[in-house]
């Protein structure tokens, strides 16, 4: 399933988004003018969970949970997140404020990160891509909007057709996929050649469910009030 669009039109123009996606966007610019040198930048300013782990030797590794998650792999790697992002960012900015919108964005990267780092703490492969984060943002989503109504296209054998399907069936088979692959990894090989990081989507989902929580508990407060 792959989500178009949902249909909650937003209330104030989403600046921390779009602000967001443009980042993501100049520094992929950036990273096609590198050419070859931009594996030096992967090793720089990626997460590599054998650095993090050792602050003796790198003490400043901390720093690239935050810079990583600008950082992309390749044009469908970028795609897909930011495709994800305004799908359901905005309304999760509209839910949330801007302010703490942006502040729970990038906490929850930096859990995404911590994640990984902590199924394979010994791995010098880094990590990059906005995944995590983006995986928060999908889970407050959820949370705040599980009957929201969103549109997917579904791939068939000679084509493809567009259906639409609540939130919680769409981004709940998402995080299923993310638990599925993530589990299937351990002890695989892929932790020594690297690949997907299933285990920062399934950290940064967790901590956008905790957010998203808390988000509709604050909610319920004031409609009482």
């Amino acid at each position: 399933m792959i989500p178009i669009s949902d249909e909650i039109p937003s209330r104030r123009v989403p600046v921390v988004t779009l602000g967001l996606i443009a980042a993501n966007g100049m520094v992929f610019l950036y990273q096609l003018l590198l050419g070859p040198q931009v594996d030096q930048l992967y090793m720089t300013w990626g997460a590599v969970p054998a650095y993090i782990t050792d602050p003796v030797n790198y003490p400043l590794a901390s720093v690239t949970l935050l810079t990583s998650m600008f950082i992309h792999g390749g044009w469908s790697h970028i795609i897909g997140n930011m495709l994800y992002l305004w799908i359901f960012g905005d309304n999760v900015e509209d839910a949330l404020g801007h302010l703490v919108y942006g502040l729970f964005y990038l906490i929850a990267g930096v859990v995404a990160g911590l994640a990984q780092v902590l199924v394979a703490p010994s791995i010098q492969i880094p990590g990059i891509g906005a995944s995590g984060a983006v995986a928060g943002v999908l889970a407050v989503y959820v949370v705040l909007f599980p009957r929201a109504p969103v549109r997917v296209l579904i791939p068939g054998f000679y084509f493809m057709r567009m259906v639409r399907m609540p939130a919680l069936i769409v981004l709940g088979f998402w995080f299923v996929l993310q638990l599925f692959n993530g589990f299937l990894s351990l002890g695989t090989m892929q932790f020594a050649t690297g690949g997907v990081a299933w285990f920062a989507h399934i950290g940064g989902f967790l901590a956008g469910l905790a957010a998203g929580l808390i988000a509709r508990g604050v909610q319920v407060g004031r409609s009482a009030w």
